[in-house]
């Protein structure tokens, strides 16, 4: 299992840039650099790579919406290359809200989108003429839009690799399919390995029967706060109220993927009441009515020997990458966490 770490995209990179390298030599796999209503995650990763050697990189996720489908694939081709071969390309639909709200775009057609960017990101890679027309690009413009001085034309860069991988985050059932089918990698939200196989299982499935054997076996990547020791299950706190803001405010009544999802693993009654008290402003109370199991089943804090049976479960759930937050004030204590889990995991 690959251990990675996201970083906090409240935080500026030039900062923490110093504690990645030792975060590297304590056997970090992966870095993750998110992309909500923030710093931009492309400036910051190509800072990350100058500063690393080993420590893979990836966009966790970037936006699919914000950018066209070619500069996503030259940007990703940039980030390989300035990274010796070490970037993934994390892509997301993220929601509504950060798409229309902050960047005045409409959000539509989710699935139909991401399976053109894939298609161009890969023609581009392999430097082949680009011509794609498909249904919501079109690569030309076709002959009445625009000039009609288009051509088509091919990367002028040689890749470092023709195929960079792509890791879709994807939590609804058709968006779970479709990065079986289509993606090297798969990153859900909120991962409970228990429930997960009754809430993707079909979808996982389906889209594995339609998937190329070259893609290889799909990495499941997931994410959870990590505290390890006999006295930090108060810490759990920070998991219950993380859960509460996804559940409760990101996005309106009937179009929160989180709550959906929270519905689905069988929580539907409490994840309702998290929402409604979330948006009538009762954030603690809604961070109160989050279930315990909820809480322990996508989190990892608590003493070792049941940290260690929670990877055991995570393993079991077919989890190949584990993306961690490490959840202590001083970065060499953060860094003995990162140590801890390597060990256990080991």
């Amino acid at each position: 299992m690959r251990l990675g770490m996201p970083l906090n995209y409240r935080a500026g990179i030039v900062d923490i840039a110093d504690e990645l390298v030792d975060f590297e030599q304590a056997g970090l796999d992966l870095v993750l650099v998110a992309e909500l209503y923030t710093f931009d995650a492309v400036s910051q990763l190509g800072f990350i790579a100058g500063r690393t050697r080993r420590l893979g990189i990836a966009s966790g996720v970037m936006q699919l919406y914000t950018r066209t489908p070619t500069l996503i694939a030259t940007t990703a081709a940039g980030l390989d290359h300035v990274s010796s071969g070490r970037f993934t390309l994390g892509l997301g639909a993220s929601g509504p809200q950060v798409i229309e709200g902050f960047h005045g775009v409409p959000f539509d057609a989710p699935l139909a989108r991401t399976r053109e960017v894939i298609e161009v990101c890969r023609r581009v890679w392999r430097r082949e003429k680009l011509v794609h027309q498909g249904t919501h690009y079109r690569i030309p413009l076709p002959e009445g839009q625009g000039t009609g001085l288009g051509r088509p034309l091919k990367l002028i860069n040689k890749p470092v690799r023709e195929r960079i991988p792509i890791t879709l985050a994807a939590i609804g059932p058709r968006n779970v399919e479709l990065a079986a089918e289509l993606a090297e990698g798969w990153q859900p939200a909120f991962f409970h390995p228990e429930r997960s196989a009754a809430v993707w299982g079909e979808s996982l499935a389906r889209g594995a029967q339609r998937r190329d054997p070259s893609l290889g076996p799909l990495d499941v990547s997931v994410n959870a706060l990590l505290a390890i020791g006999d006295d930090v299950t108060g810490l759990r706190r920070l998991a219950r109220q993380e859960l509460a803001l996804y559940l409760g405010g990101m996005g309106a009544v009937g179009a929160n993927f989180y709550n959906t999802l929270a519905q689905r693993y069988g929580f539907g009654e409490a994840a309702r009441t998290v929402q409604e008290l979330y948006l009538a402003g009762r954030r603690d109370a809604a961070a109160e009515a989050v279930p315990e199991e909820l809480v322990e089943g996508t989190c990892l804090i608590g003493p070792a020997s049941w940290v260690a049976e929670r990877l055991a479960a995570y393993r079991e759930a077919g989890v190949t990458t584990l993306n961690v937050t490490p959840l202590a004030r001083a970065h060499r204590d953060r860094l003995r966490l990162v140590e801890q889990l390597r060990d256990l995991l080991d």
